[in-house]
């Protein structure tokens, strides 16, 4: 009973440094944006030093605002085509070609995706505008090479732009997640399949897919999440042209230090919180889902 009871305190006291991050960098922010989305509180000005109080009168100013729809359609297209089609498929792909193969293969192959995690955003930025641009880019110029009309990218079409770029930039993750997975899967599976004759898809679907579903989800509830906050596409597109890319995170920026209204900008800024909430519970009701059975 004492041996149980000091396990307890020792978990709790390796638990107290953890949750006292959290608390200080995750909820008294939260909270602050909060308590600031019920004011009308401005960078500049009066109400910089003296805000009012107007309660959820910023949040219905929100869901009338056209513009907070457009930012937050074009978030959830950016998410399903970046995250959820893009990066996870890559990625689980990435990992099955590479699965079983020679250490030195696997190991290039990890080391040039994960190049494209590590590298920092304003140089990766640079680097994708220079590939794309219209007159002198790389990409145009071998288009041009091949008789190809040239393209201007960031302005025909800036959304599939900026979805291809964040796919090049975050599947490393889910690669090195399916990656790990697939290790956990006992080889007599495999081994079994192999010697009844089952094709490569029947091995996918009867043997891996399922070994792998729980880490699938956790990397979905990740990879949107982040996905889904990223400021990265800013540095590309600015939110242009005409907010075709106006992601919901360039929306809050634009509105509360662009315009300085941060009160109304930290109002879209905890329905978008409310907004990953929604989405991290409805993952994780598929998981408890596949738990059951």
């Amino acid at each position: 009973m004492k041996r149980l009871l000091m396990r307890k305190r020792t978990v709790v006291f390796l638990l107290v440094p953890a949750l006292g991050l959290i608390f200080v960098f995750l909820i008294l922010p939260g909270a602050w944006v909060i308590k600031i989305g019920m004011t009308n509180e401005t960078l500049t000005g009066l109400k910089a030093r003296n805000p009012d109080f107007v309660g959820f009168e910023n949040y219905v100013m929100v869901l009338s605002d056209r513009f907070f729809y457009n930012a937050l359609r074009i978030t959830f297209l950016f998410v399903l085509g970046s995250a959820i089609i893009g990066q996870a498929s890559l990625g689980l792909v990435l990992a099955l070609l590479t699965y079983k193969k020679s250490k030195k293969l696997k190991s290039f192959v990890q080391s040039v995706v994960i190049l494209a995690w590590i590298i920092p955003e304003v140089v990766v930025a640079y680097i994708w505008i220079a590939f794309l641009d219209k007159d002198y880019g790389t990409l145009n110029s071998f288009l041009s090479f091949l008789g190809l009309r040239k393209l201007n990218w960031f302005y025909e079409h800036p959304l599939f732009t900026i979805i291809v770029f964040n796919i090049w930039r975050g599947t490393a993750y889910s690669m090195l997640l399916f990656s790990a997975a697939l290790e956990t899967i006992p080889p007599s599976y495999i081994e079994t399949a192999d010697v009844i004759g089952s094709s490569g898809w029947r091995k996918f679907k009867d043997v891996i897919l399922p070994n792998i579903r729980s880490y699938l989800l956790t990397d979905l509830i990740l990879i949107t999440l982040w996905t889904f906050n990223v400021f990265t596409p800013y540095l590309l597109t600015g939110g242009g042209p005409a907010f075709k890319t106006e992601l919901l995170s360039i929306y809050i920026y634009r509105t509360a230090f662009r315009y300085f209204k941060l009160g109304y900008g930290a109002s879209i800024a905890t329905i978008a919180l409310i907004v990953n909430l929604i989405l991290a519970m409805f993952y994780l009701s598929l998981s408890s889902r596949k738990e059951k059975i």
